[in-house]
């Protein structure tokens, strides 16, 4: 089994609109033909899909993901509405991988940057990992430990303690992948791997004090492996 993860889009209304480095849809079919030559299993997409929270920013958004050949998923983002990417495409809270499975959390706080899950959805996180001992990995946009960048740790998972205390006594669960960061990011909490991943757009300085982006990162995606009950994980980036 082999899921792609793909984050972080920035989509604007104009096809032709930029960012600070380029421009997002040219980027994000790049991504996605990278995505393609891989052979991904399952795709998701963890979040900030659009910039401009535009009917026609999620419209292209599907269109691309359309030509994957694979099941693709979707969680919002602090930039998203996600009224408008359900009428897109449906939301999914848990997806069967059969010896794995993915539970998706959606972090967003309508208006702000940073993100929660709040204690109804960690009450059903808890109930779902109670009802199936498989194999577990979970998406969210927000980060769910400090990455090292201090404006980007202000701006991440509020209750993040909450969500590890919810996962304690849960040994299934393997590993977390976020958005949010655009970077390429790996840590540890515990026994459970925490992973991010760089942006189909612009990339962010890691470590750095105020919001910076990498002259020198390219937009890319990541890559899981799963075989048996053995998770292999990398990130792929892309010329432009």
């Amino acid at each position: 089994m082999r899921l792609v993860q793909i984050t972080d889009c920035h989509l604007l209304a104009d096809p032709e609109g930029t960012s600070r480095k380029g421009t997002p849809l040219r980027q994000l079919h790049a991504i996605v033909d990278r995505a393609k030559a891989i052979r991904p299993d399952i795709v998701l997409v963890t979040g900030d899909i659009a910039q401009d929270e535009t009917p026609a920013a999620y419209r292209h958004a599907r269109r691309a993901f359309a030509t994957l050949g694979c099941p693709w998923f979707w969680i919002p983002g602090n930039h998203d509405q996600p009224e408008l990417m359900a009428e897109c495409h449906p939301f999914h809270e848990d997806l069967d991988l059969g010896d794995w499975r993915v539970l998706l959390l959606n972090s967003r706080i309508s208006g702000q940057p940073g993100g929660e899950l709040g204690q109804d959805q960690l009450q059903r996180l808890a109930w779902q990992l109670e009802a199936d001992e498989r194999p577990t990995l979970i998406a969210l946009h927000h980060p769910p430990l400090e990455v090292g960048s201090v404006w980007m740790d202000a701006i991440g998972l509020k209750d993040r303690d909450a969500l590890w205390q919810t996962l304690a006594p849960y040994p299934q669960v393997r590993a977390l992948f976020c958005g949010h960061i655009h970077q390429a990011f790996a840590a540890w909490q515990g026994l459970v791997a925490v992973y991010g991943c760089p942006s189909t757009s612009d990339q962010f300085l890691p470590r750095s004090h105020e919001f910076a982006t990498d002259e020198a990162s390219r937009p890319g995606l990541r890559v899981v492996d799963l075989r048996g009950k053995t998770l292999a994980t990398w990130v792929e980036r892309v010329d432009l």
